[in-house]
């Protein structure tokens, strides 16, 4: 079976549905702490959303240098599949393991609510199972969810179809052309600060064209992967 770790550092707040999204999609969750020295023979890694410890310097500055990271560095750098969401997204950033970075909101405030968004890329290790146009809506928290970058390297991203998601009705951070989350040039290196593990259950994820809390398109995030792992 497909193996997928998920990290813990101080202050995470969303690994315990990181890996609940995991095993609802098919694989094995394997929790792992910052302190690990290796990744327990996982076959992709998610860098889950909430906090982390040091994030008062900057979001993600210090938990880059966590022993775990050292390993999942050198592990995306094979190949191997890493998503990170929310302040997981931030840490990618901080380790350059993404481009860009993530800084306070644009209006200075923290935003939560059900986010659409648009699936600009799906030759990527996490989005196989979209349609490239696609809608979704996924569940948006952050208070530092801008996304910057130097004008040449947005120009760069769009140019090399490195934007994986974009955000639709509405940019909710004032991120640099809408942009809610991107990739590696390889396409197995993922980041995006909504968060699809809260949408992956029915009955306890947005709201959609079924009803209440019916919406699971996070789901498909973490099936994309065990697809991608499989067909390797």
């Amino acid at each position: 079976m497909t193996r997928i770790g998920v990290i813990t550092f101080p202050g995470t707040l969303d690994d315990v549905d990181a890996l609940r999204a995991v095993r609802l999609a098919g694989a094995e969750p394997v929790a792992l702490w910052h302190k690990d020295a290796d990744l327990r023979g996982v076959d992709g890694v998610v860098v889950p959303g909430g906090f982390s410890y040091g994030d008062y310097l900057r979001c993600g500055a210090i938990a880059r240098f966590a022993p775990v990271m050292d390993e999942v560095i050198g592990a995306a750098g094979r190949g191997m599949p890493v998503l990170g969401i929310c302040n997981g997204f931030q840490i990618l950033t901080e380790a350059h393991l993404l481009p860009g970075a993530l800084i306070r909101n644009d209006r200075q405030r923290f935003v939560c609510r059900e986010q659409r968004l648009r699936v600009e890329s799906t030759t990527t290790a996490w989005t196989g199972l979209f349609e490239a146009g696609e809608e979704i809506v996924v569940p948006l928290k952050n208070g530092e969810g801008n996304f910057v970058a130097s004008p040449q390297e947005i120009e760069r991203l769009e140019g090399e179809g490195l934007v994986v998601f974009r955000y639709v009705g509405g940019n909710p951070n004032g991120s640099a052309h809408d942009i809610a989350g991107v990739r590696n040039g390889r396409g197995n290196v993922v980041g995006l600060m909504p968060h699809p593990e809260h949408a992956v259950e029915p009955g306890f994820g947005p709201d959609s064209e079924a009803g209440p809390r019916t919406g699971t398109d996070g789901l498909r995030l973490f099936r994309s992967v065990i697809g991608a792992l499989v067909g390797a």
